[in-house]
């Protein structure tokens, strides 16, 4: 910025020309408009703003408009994308830019603003994950010298000011960073003559020159000086500055040239549930702790990133049911399961420390055991809690904690108190407590209630929670490594937050998904759906407070079903499979559409088709104790439900009934699933709440009542199947993500990955790019439909690229699972024409690893079992063991646990190197700590003799490596 002391004794200036430059491509009836802070760019109104004109110039579209401001003038301001009503159809991101006039500019003169449209993808690099971790300053910046680059600008005819300014996050120690060029004040592209720019904050660098008319045109690159005299320049073609010589009114050029253009950073990690972790610290599940050694692990073997499942607490039923961590009891506590005991307290009575290694061998076992252990440290916990509450509960420490979390932190614990004193999360049984009020929670957790202790007990929990979790996400931050967590689409019916906050929800749905590669009948979650328009009314104050709590520990995270952001599958809460849903919000057929088309037999297409042939195909000799039982015959040889059986949950439940009394001809499981294709077998759903809205039932052809009309309505019904499911609610579902998902992402600066998979809607991809979300890509699920395998290699750069996740088999069981498909994928994709071995040896998993290593994708990010599957001796475990979860059972029990513990795979250094040299090779980015960086803590822990091998064999890799470096082909240095 031009120093504004340079201008004593110019005239006063009276008014100057503001100029807006920018080029940006749009489609026909778009254009494009500058809205900014005062009322002369409609002070934030876009309708007020000023529209920008647009001229060609060779293959780009350059737009343009001005403003004439006072002396003295500044504001803040965005560019918009509009139609030709001034509606917003795209914003800009990031933050707003900002506009200062030099003092110096005298009355009449022209200030011109040259920028680049700020894309969503151009503040990643400023989100936590990267500000915070991978590119954190190993000096800072902000006590950096701003430099003497002020320049006394004396404003002759000829002469122009020009002001490079360019944003470049990842800049090393000592480094600089030049712009040359093609004339001589930018050195005629030597890089020792060139200009250097100084630091202005915000990893945003600056420099002033000024330049003579007959200099223009005027092609230009950034680069980068390193400590050790290196220069490197910014890839892609050369920049340009050029004036319009017939206009010397303009004084000064204000480039803002975005980005410093370098080869795009890449990096991988490794994923793994919390639960699923061994330690031989851990008491029979892995702990919050525990990730301190997962981060040394992961930094040894080159990974920037530990990627973990939900850790809400989940304690809705008391048992097992409760191991699936979607399910969350609240969307603010931390799961109790996760606490290390020991930590508790460094006065632990000596009975308690023999309870606790008792514990430890018990619990130690090949998977984790919930139920016991849960009761397990909560019954420690609470010894411990007995013996030091007083002193906890009174330290500066917890009041802090406490004063920060009570608007969640109340609620929880006196939750959790009815749970277990009316032995129940369903609150309709727990009497005038069923509906919450802020009175009836202050009365709860008064200091002067009886249960006032157990009451804090919850609050102590969650205290020591924090405390643990807090103490490994530093450690992770300080190591360079993201942790990732993991955001729910949804919450159990029974939770803290629809007690709170029933308004927030659809209590009488439920959330699923339709039939996609995970399950083809679809899946039922049983989460209540949200209002949206509810939420809206706060802008999503539940959701922003969400992020903003993760964000104390996370530094990105992962969208679960970001699809729901779109749209979500709604079913009836009394449906019990995720088939017969509709998509909410979607527009859906009404009845004079249908009409108009010929269809009007309403009742016949929207209830279950069922007719006697039916019943004899699917249930044989039993069908007329089907009929008897669950059906009335309303016309001849056609029946329909009764009653009681007209639901999932009421075939359920009468089935239960029936098979207590032993008059089940065949298992109560397949007579279950047979009733249920009955109920299924329509053609349209009605809307329970407008019975003159229909929607087509998902792969309605594959019904008997389809196949059984007549050619015309199968025709119609056909038409306006493809044009619900695939085509009118495109808009729609467009408009309604980019009302929710700017809110998630600005209530924090995590980076933001979205779980895209499933039946994506045209729409998605297109909003995540503009939103700058990364998305996932899955070997075995690729989302272009002429393609059996994903080609990792086409990725690409915004997304996460795995070979498997915690939905779907592991590599090795995936492999074994299907003969034909394994030799396709041997064929095809490794390109052998021998027979492909029965098992997923290491030779098999290095080179499905290595594929996706070398992807384009930003983030290369490997389960825990899959790299396991590189050495022979972790192998000796079946594969289906290692499974998380299996999608289709909706009452599946999540207890993997790594076989081998963290302390081994420290130790095993082979491991490490073979991953590391995958990064390296890959040209993604290695962690600072190189291979030597054996933790200090990790040794201390060993025996001495173990001490020195793991010491001993790090050093001689490390010396291994810089051998190597000199002879091995160049990679890119990140």
């Amino acid at each position: 910025m031009v120093n504004p002391g340079l201008f004593s004794g110019n005239k006063s200036v009276n008014s100057v020309k503001v100029s807006f430059r920018i080029p940006y491509f749009t489609q026909w009836g778009q254009s494009l408009l500058v809205c900014g802070s005062v009322p002369v760019l409609g002070a934030w109104n876009v309708k007020r703003g000023v529209l920008l004109s647009v001229v060609h110039q060779g293959s780009e579209l350059i737009w343009g408009g001005s403003i004439t401001v006072p002396r003295g003038f500044q504001c803040q301001y965005s560019y918009y994308v509009v139609d030709d009503k001034k509606n917003v159809l795209r914003c800009e991101m990031g933050k707003k830019r900002e506009l200062t006039l030099p003092e110096g500019v005298q009355s009449g003169q022209e200030v011109e603003f040259r920028d680049l449209w700020q894309a969503a993808s151009d503040s990643l690099p400023f989100r936590s994950a990267f500000k915070d971790v991978i590119f954190r300053q190993s000096w800072d910046l902000s006590k950096a010298t701003v430099g003497d680059n002020h320049i006394n600008f004396e404003p002759e005819r000829e002469a122009v000011l020009v002001q490079f300014k360019i944003s470049c996050p990842n800049v090393e120690k000592d480094s600089s960073i030049y712009v040359i060029g093609s004339n001589t004040k930018l050195g005629q592209w030597k890089a020792e003559k060139g200009l250097k720019l100084s630091y202005f904050g915000e990893s945003v660098w600056k420099a002033e020159c000024v330049m003579q008319r007959s200099d223009f045109p005027i092609r230009y690159r950034y680069g980068k000086y390193d400590r050790s005299g290196n220069f490197s320049v910014e890839s892609g073609s050369n920049r340009e500055v050029s004036t319009n010589s017939t206009r010397n009114d303009v004084k000064y050029i204000f480039l803002s040239d975005g980005m410093l253009r370098e080869t795009p950073w890449r990096g991988a990690g490794v994923a793994i549930p919390m639960f699923s972790v061994r330690s031989e610290s851990d008491l029979g599940v892995g702990e919050f702790l525990d990730l301190k050694l997962l981060v040394d692990w992961a930094v040894a073997s080159g990974f920037h990133l530990v990627q973990l499942l939900p850790i809400n607490d989940t304690s809705v039923h008391g048992m097992w049911w409760d191991s699936y961590p979607y399910s969350s009891l609240s969307v603010f506590a931390l799961h109790p399961l996760y606490l290390r005991v020991q930590a508790l307290s460094k006065n632990i009575p000596e009975e308690i420390k023999k309870e606790i290694e008792k514990a430890k061998q018990q619990l130690d076992q090949k998977d984790v055991d919930y139920e016991a252990t849960m009761a397990t440290k909560l019954s420690i916990a609470k010894k411990v809690f007995a013996q030091e509450k007083d002193l906890i509960l009174n330290s500066s420490s917890f009041q802090q904690f406490f004063c920060e979390n009570e608007g969640w932190l109340k609620p929880y614990a006196a939750f959790c108190f009815l749970r277990d004193f009316f032995e129940t999360s369903d609150r309709s049984q727990w009497g005038r407590f069923a509906h919450y009020s802020d009175d009836k929670l202050e009365k709860l957790v008064s200091k002067d209630s009886l249960h006032y202790e157990i009451i804090c007990f919850h609050y102590y929990v969650q205290y020591h929670l924090h405390l643990q979790l807090s103490e490994a996400a530093l450690y992770a931050r300080k190591k360079g490594v993201i942790l990732k967590g993991d955001l729910p689409i949804g919450v159990d019916k029974n939770s803290v937050d629809t007690w709170v906050y029933p308004n927030l929800f659809r209590m009488n749905t439920s959330t699923g998904a339709p039939p996609d590669y995970f399950d083809k009948n679809g899946q039922n979650w049983g989460f209540p759906t949200y209002n949206w328009e509810e939420m809206s009314k706060d802008n999503y104050g539940w959701w922003r407070a969400r992020l903003t709590q993760m964000a104390k520990y996370f530094t990105a995270y992962r969208i679960d079903h970001i699809l729901g952001f779109f749209r979500i599958w709604e079913l009836p809460d009394h449906a019990m499979t995720g088939l017969v849903g509709k998509f909410r919000p979607s527009i859906p057929l009404s009845q004079e559409e249908l009409e108009r088309e010929g269809i009007w037999d309403f009742n016949r297409l929207s209830r279950p088709y069922i007719k006697r042939e039916l019943l004899e195909e699917k249930f044989g000799a039993a069908w007329t104790f089907v009929a008897t039982t669950f059906l009335n015959e309303f016309d001849k040889n056609i029946y329909e439900f009764k009653e009681d059986s007209n639901t999932e949950k009421k075939i359920a439940s009468k089935l239960k009934t029936c098979a207590e009394s032993s008059v089940l001809l065949e298992s109560e499981e397949k007579l279950r699933r047979n009733l249920f294709d009955l109920s299924q077998n329509i053609v349209l759903i009605r809307d329970p709440e407008n019975p003159r809205k229909f929607y087509p039932r998902f792969n309605l052809e594959d019904t008997s009542s389809f196949q059984d009309l007549d050619d015309h309505s199968k025709n119609v019904l056909k038409r306006l199947y493809n044009d619900y499911y695939f085509c009118r609610q495109e808009n729609l579902w467009r408009q309604n993500a980019l009302k929710t998902l700017p809110v998630l992402l600005n209530s924090s600066d995590m980076l933001a990955c979205g779980e895209d998979l499933g039946l994506i809607p045209s729409c998605v991809h297109p909003v995540m790019q503009e939103l700058g979300l990364v998305g996932l890509r899955i070997q075995r699920m690729p989302s272009e439909a002429d393609l059996e395998f994903g080609i990792p290699s086409q990725y690409s750069y915004m997304t996460v690229c795995a070979p498997s996740c915690h939905d779907c088999s592991t590599l090795r069981a995936w492999w074994e699972e299907d003969e034909d498909r394994r030799l396709r994928f041997f064929k095809n994709v490794m390109e052998s024409d021998e027979l492909p071995p029965d098992q997923c040896v290491p030779e098999v998993a290095h080179f499905i690893i290595r594929q996706h290593f070398e992807a384009p994708s930003m983030w290369a990010i490997f389960p825990l079992q899959d790299l396991l599957a590189l050495k022979e001796e972790y192998t000796t475990r079946p594969a289906t063991e290692e499974t998380i979860n299996d999608p289709t059972n909706p009452k599946h029990y999540w207890r993997y646990r790594v076989h081998v513990s963290l302390e081994s795979l420290i130790k095993d250094i082979d491991l490490q190197t073979n991953i590391k040299d995958l990064v390296r090779w890959s040209g993604r980015s290695l962690p600072k700590e190189e291979a030597s960086g054996v933790d200090a803590s990790v040794v201390a822990a060993l025996s001495v003799a173990e001490a020195v091998t793991v010491l001993s064999v790090a050093e001689a890799v490390s010396e291994k490596q810089k051998f190597s470096s000199a002879t091995e082909k160049p990679v890119l240095v990140k």
